[in-house]
């Protein structure tokens, strides 16, 4: 994988205090979205347990820790009715949270891991879901 698009875990530049704060404040953003909360809200039963696995996604990614058990891929095929459209809306959202975060090193890292998962997650649900048809890419401003 190539580095400078998929920088490699540094724990000594993000705390999990960060991580925590950038899950719980883009998931803020994204249950009030109108395109984003009816999906979240529809399928996360546990809001509490969902925070704590997608902290612990987002510390394994950032900081290397390896406290994050399961299989994303999955989980996103299996929702009806997903678009590129609803993929960039996700990305908008959780740029503009890192951004708002005031810390460089976590932004340029978390959205390059961001890019990279919501290009593979669409991919994967293109790929499974209409096997057909032409994959189409998103648009990663």
């Amino acid at each position: 994988m190539n580095q400078s698009l998929f920088p490699t875990p540094n724990p000594s530049l993000y705390t999990e205090e960060e991580i925590a704060k950038l899950v719980h404040t883009f998931y803020a953003k994204a249950r009030k979205d109108p395109g984003l909360g009816p999906i979240f809200e529809e399928h996360v039963i546990d809001w509490d347990a969902h925070f704590v696995q997608m902290t612990n996604f987002w510390s394994a990614q950032l900081r290397g820790t390896s406290r994050f058990r399961g299989a994303p891929m999955p989980k996103h095929i299996a929702l009806p009715e997903l678009t590129a459209e609803l993929f960039e809306r996700w990305l908008k959202l959780f740029r503009q949270t890192t951004e708002e975060l005031g810390n460089p090193n976590l932004q340029h890292h978390a959205d390059a891991v961001a890019s990279f998962i919501a290009t593979r997650l669409w991919q994967g649900y293109q790929i499974n879901n209409y096997p057909d048809k032409q994959p189409i890419a998103l648009h990663i401003v």
